[in-house]
């Protein structure tokens, strides 16, 4: 079976055990795209820590700045596939030189506009870049590491991303208190055409362009359950950290009693556990994908119960929420790998929409937890529908495993 480009890909029935041993090092490609991932990371909420600043310089309030977030989640929603779908017969590497320049350019239009309607459209545009870049980064950084390390490849691609919370967010924000908040719009620019010059160099041409794959073919993958399963489970399993991250602040100061200057060393703590979680988790993916696909989520779910039933008690919510970056991210890259791997030939279709599932959980999560928050659940109500999301992980990735089963019993 072949990616576009005609790279190898690994057949979907491929158990871990056949895969053969994992190369002891990683190919250099694989950590090229990981700096393209940090980039994508830090552009989707470095936003957060300037909004106060933005909307003064635009003269709008700061709940409506907080639009070019949501623009951005959207963006990345919709993109993802749909930027998989456009450039279906382009070569992979030029799709990632395009989806940077794209990104520089959108990042140069945020840091001169002056209006805040092109602010939004440049944070679109710059959404449906990055989801293009981060569709085909999976499947290359795939292709690369082969089927004994894909997942692991994928988790540290991934690890760019969280990577982004711990270290270019804040310095984002840092950032922008000493030179103006148009000032990290510049740096993103700088860096993004400087990662053109890597991936140019680092990405290997394809062979063929891509050109034998039809639309049809790739939308032929969406036939398979097993893709939906994962797509699920992608979905559930970021909503149900993410809708309790999102709001936890208030639960630390509010009903933790803990000093809001300690807050961002907390969110530290929980950025520096998505990381090895990520790591750590695409490590075990290449493994016992299915057993990491459950676990994880299951202990997510306890982590999440436990933040609910402790959340008054400040040094053990903390020591929670960073196991909770540990667990709850760490099936991320294993369920990316199962979405290319159940997409057939249509890998970078599964990959887009992985992404899409990922950032829809995120919105919906979020969106349900605000509702929960201003219930009479109070601040601990983002964790409880946290805790419920995490645990309907489950459902999926026990179909997959046990669909697994039967197909090699067979």
């Amino acid at each position: 079976m072949t990616t576009r480009g005609g790279a190898l890909h690994a057949p979907a029935d491929v158990s871990a055990g056949d895969r053969g041993r994992p190369p002891a090092r990683l190919p250099l490609v694989v950590y090229v795209l990981a700096l393209g991932t940090f980039l994508m990371g830090t552009t989707e909420f470095v936003v957060a820590g300037l909004l106060p600043e933005i909307a003064g310089d635009v003269q709008v309030s700061v709940a409506r700045a907080g639009l070019l977030i949501t623009v951005f989640a959207i963006g990345m929603i919709v993109g993802a596939p749909l930027m998989a779908m456009l450039t279906l017969r382009l070569p992979q590497r030029l799709t990632l030189i395009l989806a940077l320049g794209v990104f520089a350019a959108g990042h140069v239009i945020v840091a001169l506009g002056s209006s805040f309607t092109l602010l939004l459209a440049a944070r679109f545009l710059t959404a449906l870049a990055t989801g293009a870049f981060w569709a085909v980064a999976n499947v290359v950084a795939t292709r690369a590491a082969g089927p004994a390390a894909s997942s692991r490849a994928l988790g540290v691609v991934g690890a760019g991303a969280m990577l982004a919370n711990v270290v270019g967010v804040p310095l984002g924000a840092f950032a922008g208190q000493l030179m103006g908040w148009r000032g990290p719009f510049w740096a993103l620019a700088v860096f993004g055409a400087a990662a053109m010059a890597l991936i140019a160099r680092q990405v290997p041409h394809d062979t063929d362009g891509g050109q034998t794959i039809s639309v049809r073919s790739e939308l032929a993958a969406l036939r398979s359950g097993r893709l939906w399963l994962a797509l699920a489970a992608c979905t559930t399993t970021t909503g149900g950290v993410l809708s309790t991250y999102t709001y936890i602040s208030p639960l630390l100061t509010d009903r933790a009693g803990l000093a809001a200057g300690l807050v961002p060393l907390v969110l530290v703590g929980f950025g520096v556990g998505a990381l090895a979680g990520f790591l750590v988790g695409g490590r075990l993916g290449d493994r016992r994908p299915h057993a990491t696909t459950i676990v994880a989520p299951a202990v997510t779910t306890a982590l999440l119960l436990a933040i609910c039933l402790l959340s008054t008690h400040a040094v053990p919510t903390v020591a929670l929420i960073a196991l909770l970056g540990l667990f709850g991210l760490g099936a991320n890259p294993v369920l990316i790998s199962l979405g290319v791997r159940f997409a057939g030939k249509a890998p970078t279709l599964g990959s887009a929409l992985t992404v899409s599932a990922f950032n829809l959980g995120t919105a919906i999560g979020s969106w349900i937890a605000g509702l929960a928050l201003e219930s009479s659940l109070g601040t601990t109500g983002p964790a409880v529908i946290g805790t419920v999301i995490a645990a309907l992980t489950l459902i999926p990735t026990i179909a997959i495993a046990l669909i697994q089963r039967r197909r090699l019993a067979t």
